[in-house]
């Protein structure tokens, strides 16, 4: 009877070994202080930064989605890394906290070491953006699960805030200005849609000189260091932070308030810039109205301030904002896109998705 092996099975151990060589060349490029384990050991180790009063550790976790579907489409595999960053650690700065550590998760039918290494290229570029240690991560080869050719990506950061200077929404309140920070685009949300309303990803984008596929690549904007620059100024200033992820407007700018709150966000609808990918999303059939509730329209970043201070947070955003600038975004702007109100009646506790929490003008 002939033997088989792990190798007849379909998975290649000697893939693996290459793939993790490539991403130890990666890894190196976000060695920060407090990392006490190189890339290859069972465990990660981190060091739990000193002059915490009293030490909390955040932690966030997502994948890239269906983004990933067109990356394979166009053989591009050397961003949604930075997507996978972007999407965990722009969570865990909403508590006003920078990552330390971030681990990704890259899982396949059949590997090839030199696209899992373009992929985890993409993470640690994302994670020099954000400032954050790649400590280590997973690499499953499971044939007949996954699709030959099709990858998953996820990952989670983990930083640590002091838990009376963190930002936990409780400050928020009537009269605070919402100031947004700009987005690269669709960042990694509603690609369901754009997949059902974009059918062929070669298509020239306007007089871009891209085509439509690499615009909706355009990696998430990452806003670790500009947010940081201004709360080492104005932390005191800043009541509340929200990323406009999946949910769009409706859903998620209410999770910045504490349950019971009953306060409403007034939004500006025409206060900004909108990337033109948005107006051709919706002049290829999506809902104008639906796209608020899924898209982040142009905003990925919304702080709730003190009115008195915000033109002067606004300011400091706009100057340092070029000194922040990687993987060839536009530079970041930041608008007054509305502010708090109280409510008009008892909104009750579960907020999220409520078009009365969120009005949008």
């Amino acid at each position: 009877m002939a033997t088989i092996d792990y190798k007849d099975s379909g998975v290649d151990v000697e893939e693996g070994y290459n793939a993790v060589n490539e991403y130890k060349v990666h890894a190196k490029r976000t060695r920060i202080p407090g990392l006490l384990t190189d890339l290859g050991s069972f465990n990660g180790m981190f060091e739990i930064p000193k002059g915490l009063r009293h030490p909390v550790a955040v932690s966030g976790t997502d994948g890239v989605g269906t983004k990933l579907d067109i990356a394979f489409q166009l053989k591009k595999y050397d961003t949604v890394g930075i997507d996978c960053v972007a999407m965990s650690v722009n969570d865990i700065l909403c508590s006003g906290v920078q990552t330390k550590f971030f681990l990704d998760y890259v899982a396949c039918g059949k590997l090839d070491a030199k696209v899992a290494g373009e992929l985890v290229k993409g993470v640690a570029d994302g994670c020099v953006d954000a400032g954050c240690a790649l400590l280590g991560g997973e690499t499953a080869e499971m044939p007949g699960f996954y699709d030959e050719g099709k990858y998953d990506l996820a990952g989670f950061g983990v930083g640590f805030g002091d838990k009376k200077k963190m930002i936990t929404g409780e400050k928020i309140e009537a009269g605070d200005t919402l100031i947004g920070l700009s987005s690269t685009g669709c960042h990694s949300n509603g690609y369901s849609l754009v997949r059902k309303l974009v059918k062929n990803f070669d298509e020239p984008f306007g007089d871009s000189g891209k085509t439509i596929g690499e615009v909706l690549l355009t990696p998430t904007r990452i806003y670790v260091r500009p947010v940081m620059d201004v709360l080492s100024k104005y932390g005191k200033s800043v009541h509340g932070m929200v990323h406009i992820t999946g949910g769009g407007f409706y859903e998620n700018v209410p999770r910045m308030y504490k349950k019971g709150a009953n306060l409403v966000s007034v939004i500006k609808k025409d206060s900004w810039e909108k990337p033109a990918i948005f107006a051709e999303l919706e002049r290829r059939g999506a809902d104008p109205e639906g796209m608020w509730g899924t898209f982040n329209m142009g905003i990925g970043l919304i702080l709730a301030v003190k009115a008195k201070d915000a033109d002067k947070i606004i300011e400091r955003f706009n100057k340092k904002a070029p000194e922040f600038v990687m993987h060839g975004h536009p530079v970041m702007k930041a608008y007054k896109i509305g502010y708090v109100k109280a409510a008009e009646k008892d909104l009750g506790t579960e907020l999220k998705g409520s078009h009365e929490a969120t009005i949008l003008e």
